[in-house]
């Protein structure tokens, strides 16, 4: 037995589904990671993958980037956790005030999940109102109001609580929100919903629906946020929310996240209001710690160098076009979809605008590939989507296309789809896995 084979025994026995959350490797194709440099990673065993999962996106700079782990081991040496003000946290508060449109303040968090449960809690104290609006498919975190729609387990006072509306279709969320705005707190979206684009005037349409019945807008920049620009996806699509969360680039690979936006809003959360009515408890024990705050630091500081987003573009407008042509060559109706630095190809012969017309794509062409792509060397989480970085190569993307065009070939013949469907664990992948990561 090798050692991946030994581990993956001691994960299924102790670990449900050998997963640590909601993401687990189809069967047959399970990776232990041994370590990570640049845009790869290693397993147990050797092998080597070019990783489009980046640690389900905070490693916009690739693995183990010199100037993160200089920083993280220059912190380590003076001290992990203080649960008090630090100078590198305060100095990341100040990058992303800087750096965001809607930004006058920062409240830290400890994950992305924090950030969005915070934002909605401090929506509803400043509204008075107790409702919130989602929009189909669309992710953030794992908490009760987030996951209304989508999990057992959650107490029936906060599905009654979630309004869920149709993505990128204004009049219907329009019709949504106006037969109750008087009790919504916020309307939530993912600017860009996984890797769904907004339709032109959707969130404009948002902003100016949401001003006018006194709601919220939030924006989950969790994903977006320092990835589709330095400003984010605020920055890009031009559309100011009044508050934003933000995860995954901001803590450089360390947990770390934020909720930024009006100084009125995140100043319900001042500690030296506790014991008023509308104080609003925001804090958590790793909250700006300085580990996650110099790595994320570190990060921010890569990212404000001349010509950085021009390539993240660059490699993900190369990839998505490679994608499509892979595709139509082999004779499949595909969407490609992405922005930036995000891609995905989905096996479906409409455009797909929302999560309704995602769920119509063929996700078992998805799982079959997703099998083959791990097997040849390119580690993906793929019926979410992939993550590129300044570490991926031009060389990268030649070997993921072709391996792609292989993966697919196998697939198309029969091979792929045959094993993704037989799993010990029920593990296989349903359409609503697109929503995590």
């Amino acid at each position: 037995m090798g050692r991946q084979e030994e581990l993956l025994e001691l994960a299924y026995r102790y670990l449900p589904g050998a997963a640590f959350g909601a993401f687990a490797f189809p069967e047959g194709a399970e990776v232990v990671v041994a370590g990570g440099r640049g845009s790869k990673v290693w397993d147990v065993e050797g092998r080597e993958y070019i990783d489009y999962i980046l640690g389900s996106g905070p490693m916009i700079l690739g693995h183990a980037h010199p100037a993160v782990v200089r920083a993280v081991q220059e912190q380590i040496a003076q001290g992990s956790s203080f649960y008090a003000l630090n100078e590198a946290a305060i100095r990341l508060a100040e990058k992303i005030v800087r750096a965001c449109p809607c930004a006058e303040a920062v409240k830290f968090a400890g994950t992305g999940s924090e950030a969005t449960y915070f934002a909605l809690r401090l929506a509803r104290a400043a509204t008075g109102r107790e409702e919130v609006v989602k929009f189909e498919g669309g992710y953030h975190g794992h908490h009760d109001y987030s996951m209304a729609d989508e999990s057992a387990g959650i107490p029936r006072g906060a599905r009654s609580s979630v309004l869920v509306a149709p993505f990128n279709d204004l009049a219907g969320t329009a019709a949504v929100i106006e037969e109750q705005a008087d009790d919504i707190a916020a309307v939530i979206v993912e600017p860009l919903q996984r890797v769904i684009p907004p339709a032109p005037g959707f969130l404009e349409g948002l902003r100016a629906l949401t001003s006018r019945h006194g709601i919220l807008l939030v924006f989950d920049e969790v994903v977006t946020g320092f990835r589709l620009a330095y400003g984010g996806a605020q920055q890009f699509y031009g559309v100011v929310p009044d508050l934003a969360c933000y995860g995954k680039i901001i803590g450089g690979g360390l947990p770390l996240a934020a909720v930024a936006g009006r100084r009125d809003i995140l100043d319900l959360a001042n500690p030296r209001r506790r014991g008023t009515k509308e104080y609003a408890w925001v804090s958590g024990t790793f909250s700006g710690n300085p580990l996650g705050a110099v790595a994320g630091l570190a990060v921010l500081s890569e990212l404000e160098k001349p010509g950085a987003y021009q390539r993240l573009h660059a490699i993900g407008d190369r990839l998505r076009a490679g994608l499509g042509e892979i595709f139509r060559r082999r004779g499949v109706s595909a969407q490609v979809l992405g922005v930036g630095p995000l891609a995905n190809v989905y096996s479906s012969p409409e455009p797909i605008c929302d999560y309704r017309s995602l769920r119509r794509a063929d996700m078992r062409l998805t799982q079959g590939l997703w099998v083959e792509l791990i097997r040849r060397g390119v580690m993906t989480n793929l019926p979410a989507k992939l993550y590129l970085s300044l570490a991926h190569t031009d060389d990268d993307i030649d070997r993921t296309l072709a391996m792609f065009d292989e993966s697919l070939r196998a697939v198309l013949d029969g091979v792929g789809i045959r094993e993704a469907t037989g799993t010990r664990t029920g593990s296989g992948t349903s359409p609503s896995a697109v929503r995590g990561g």
